[in-house]
């Protein structure tokens, strides 16, 4: 119920903002599936584990999402929202309902000759980390893959103030890619470029749809 009441009250804007944002992460991770160079730490260790088992992509994110949102919902509800929902079932389906089309419509050596593989590999990469960016400024909750390591960089420093909430963070998604290797997966460059070029687009892109929710903030404050 608090969960429907707060988004009658919610500014429509952030939600079709953050629904827009999880479709074009979906979008485009299919495009970085078929091109094979790289995802960001959560796809690589999911996509890993469920090729191991044999389950869909989307399957198994759905399952482990579903985990770790009832960890989230028992310690630190106030990062659950509708942004929540959205990245927790869509994007996983998305991906593999998008890479059935590309799949089936698409010559394969699109995404394995190396000037067009390249191209649509950074291409796609760009506009997947725009995505996460509009996803995460919409502030409509965070995915429950991002809210664990909230969660255990409060516990931490809260014990211990010297170490910087970064640092959890870069060691939950380390986890993450061992992880990934463990079940056979093969960490490639687009982890490396997620992490470098993700934090400088957030806050470029939080900086270009600042005056869209600027009112949106004041009635909030009001």
């Amino acid at each position: 119920m608090q969960l429907i009441d707060s988004f009658t009250k919610a500014d429509k804007k952030r939600v079709l903002l953050s629904f827009a944002g999880v479709f074009g992460m979906g979008f485009f991770l299919s495009f970085l599936v078929m091109c094979d160079l790289g995802t960001d730490p959560c796809t690589f260790m999911n996509r890993s584990i469920s090729s191991r088992i044999g389950l869909s992509f989307g399957n198994w994110q759905l399952l482990l999402n579903s985990v770790m949102f009832l960890i989230v919902l028992l310690l630190k509800r106030r990062l659950i929202g509708w942004g929540t929902l959205f990245n927790m079932i869509l994007v996983g389906y998305y991906v593999d309902f998008f890479t059935w089309i590309w799949r089936n419509n698409i010559a394969d050596h699109i995404f394995t000759d190396a000037p067009s593989r390249w191209a649509i590999f950074l291409l796609a990469l760009l506009f997947f980390m725009i995505s996460a960016a509009v996803y995460i400024n919409a502030d409509t909750g965070v995915a429950p893959y991002d809210g664990i390591p909230i969660i255990l960089s409060d516990a931490v420093t809260s014990h211990l103030p010297q170490i910087p909430k970064t640092a959890i963070r870069i060691c939950w998604d380390g986890l993450a890619i061992i992880i990934g290797i463990l079940f056979g997966g093969v960490p490639i460059v687009g982890i490396i470029l997620m992490a470098l070029f993700l934090g400088p687009l957030i806050t470029l892109v939080g900086k270009k749809l600042k005056p869209l929710l600027s009112g949106e903030s004041n009635r909030r404050k009001a």
